[in-house]
């Protein structure tokens, strides 16, 4: 039985994996990053989050289809304010090779957030929602890696969010929050690279 990664060892483990191969995801397994990203915590335990698995090879070309133009967009707009160094150049080329490809990854998740009342034309009683629906997008995401899955969250497939609407057939009381391709993939896991904690945090107030 092969040893489980300890919840540390996932976390420090966990890097945005963009290039995934096109094979199949089981089905109970992306039932389980379901379940797990069903047990976070959410705001007055309304349990409001609910996940669209999109498998068919249609709505999958659709949604790689709007995720492309924004992609395309947001790496001009990237490249224009100020000209990439090499790490930003590394990024912005996965970025670009997962919107070229986003129709041949095997699972787009969805993550979206019911909220009970319309929030078509409410875009702040749709922002009351990140509370809730971010926490279980992390689950999602250390349980994949977990699983030996990647997967990294995207909200640009969103930013027409008409049409995204009209693809998933969202009813007027849900609101997607970001879109998650999940995989197996194509390079290898490693550590992520993040500021020491020195750097990011202060004891009892700010001091620069």
């Amino acid at each position: 039985m092969a040893t489980e990664m300890g919840i540390f060892e996932t976390i420090y483990n966990c890097r945005a994996m963009r290039r995934l191969k096109p094979d199949p995801v089981p089905e109970n397994l992306l039932l389980k990053l379901i379940d797990a990203a069903n047990q976070a915590p959410t705001g007055s335990n309304q349990q409001g989050a609910r996940w669209i698995v999109v498998r068919d090879a249609e709505q999958r070309s659709r949604l790689a289809a709007l995720n492309k133009a924004a992609a395309t967009r947001y790496i001009d707009v990237r490249t224009e304010e100020e000209p990439p160094d090499e790490k930003r150049q590394r990024l912005l080329a996965a970025v670009r090779w997962q919107a070229e490809h986003m129709q041949d990854i095997p699972a787009l998740v969805i993550a979206c957030y019911r909220f009970g009342e319309s929030v078509v034309d409410n875009p702040q009683a749709g922002a009351r929602g990140g509370g809730s629906i971010w926490p279980a997008v992390q689950n999602l995401l250390l349980a994949a890696r977990a699983l030996g899955l990647g997967a990294t969250p995207t909200t640009l497939g969103l930013s027409d969010r008409a049409a995204v609407r009209e693809v998933l057939h969202l009813p007027d009381d849900m609101a997607p929050f970001c879109l998650i391709p999940v995989g197996y993939p194509s390079g290898n896991f490693g550590p992520v690279t993040r500021l020491p904690v020195e750097e990011t945090m202060c004891w009892d107030r700010w001091e620069e």
